[in-house]
């Protein structure tokens, strides 16, 4: 895979900028709230990851061993091993596979707990020990199961990201818009029964996801494989490996370094679409596609209640910001079945 590092999100310090004078020439600002980019002049490059998987340790068909052995003959350059309230050990792992800017390993568990019956599943990436589900006391509300497995996730020095929330109609918009300190959640996930589309009159992930941002909650939007079997190559009825990522934009490939381009947006999930850069500048936004065999291209800009604000039939395109849409992320469609989701800014006259 070629990958193209001149992707930038020059969004941090638009609005400081204006308020001190310097002059913009621009109808919108674009801001984030969270920490800025790093610094100018850091060599920046992208990273291909899975925050989402399973072993023998947990419920997966495949020891630690061929799982880190499959992404990295993949083309993967970073895995999160996130077996069910299992903290698995990486370092022999990483002894064995790591390579200095190709490929790392991470440590991290899939907080595993229940409420009222409702499944409540958060990860934890590069969590120091093992969490364990987190059950709060008698008749604990699924919103206090799912704060409790956060802020005991960030207690370990990880970072959280909400899981699968439509597995078993576990999570609605109403509770996921109470959670407190998390950036990121799944709006696809490989698993076969995990309900991605939604169905039957709930909403499918990607439509949770613009209700959040429309209510003013800026998360951001992670594709993962959740595979647990890697035995059956090829089943589509099995929860196997290679079907979503996240391409990370970093300085770095290191566990802080990816974490911290994830918690700030640095990033863009997919399910097979590549892209060769993708901007977001105080005026407008910019998304270009890596074209891929004879594959044709749909880029479509998005903004508040998930509203089509522009749509282009081609491998580039750029929406200028008016100010008015609340928010403005992208979404790019393949012939072929395959999208990428560009990670939202929040847009103010």
């Amino acid at each position: 895979m070629r990958l193209v590092c001149s992707a930038r999100l020059v969004v941090a310090g638009a609005l400081g900028l204006c308020l001190a004078g310097a002059s913009i020439d621009s109808t919108a600002l674009v801001t984030r709230t969270q920490a800025p980019a790093p610094p100018g002049g850091a060599p920046m490059r992208w990273y291909k990851g899975n925050t989402h998987t399973h072993t023998l340790n947990s419920d997966g068909d495949s020891t630690p061993d061929d799982v880190v052995r499959w992404y990295r003959e993949h083309a993967y350059q970073f895995l999160v091993l996130t077996d069910h309230n299992f903290h698995t050990s990486v370092p022999g792992l990483n002894a064995l596979h790591a390579a200095d800017e190709k490929f790392l390993v991470l440590k991290g568990e899939e907080v595993t707990s229940t409420s009222g019956g409702r499944p409540v599943h958060v990860n934890g990436l590069d969590t120091t020990r093992r969490v364990g589900p987190q059950t709060g006391a008698a008749g604990s509300s699924v919103v206090d199961v799912l704060q409790r497995s956060i802020d005991a996730i960030r207690a370990a020095s990880g970072v959280p990201h909400i899981n699968h929330p439509n597995f078993q109609w576990a999570l609605t918009t109403e509770d996921l818009q109470q959670v407190r300190n998390n950036k990121l959640f799944e709006i696809f996930n490989g698993h076969p029964e995990v309900n991605n589309a939604g169905g039957g009159g709930l909403p499918g992930l990607e439509d949770i996801w613009d209700r959040l941002l429309s209510n003013g909650i800026l998360v951001y939007g992670i594709a993962v494989d959740d595979a647990h079997v890697f035995k059956k190559p090829g089943d589509p009825s099995v929860a196997g490996p290679g079907r979503g990522w996240v391409m990370v934009r970093a300085p770095r490939l290191e566990p802080r370094a990816l974490l911290e381009s994830l918690e700030r947006g640095d990033f863009y999930a997919s399910t097979g679409v590549v892209l060769e850069d993708f901007e977001a500048t105080p005026k407008s936004m910019t998304v270009k596609v890596q074209p891929q065999g004879t594959s044709k291209y749909r880029i479509q800009f998005i903004g508040k209640g998930g509203r089509v604000l522009r749509e282009v039939t081609d491998v580039s395109a750029t929406y200028a910001f008016t100010g008015d849409e609340g928010y403005v992320r992208a979404r790019v469609y393949d012939s072929n079945g395959r999208l990428a989701w560009c990670q939202p800014v929040h847009t103010t006259r």
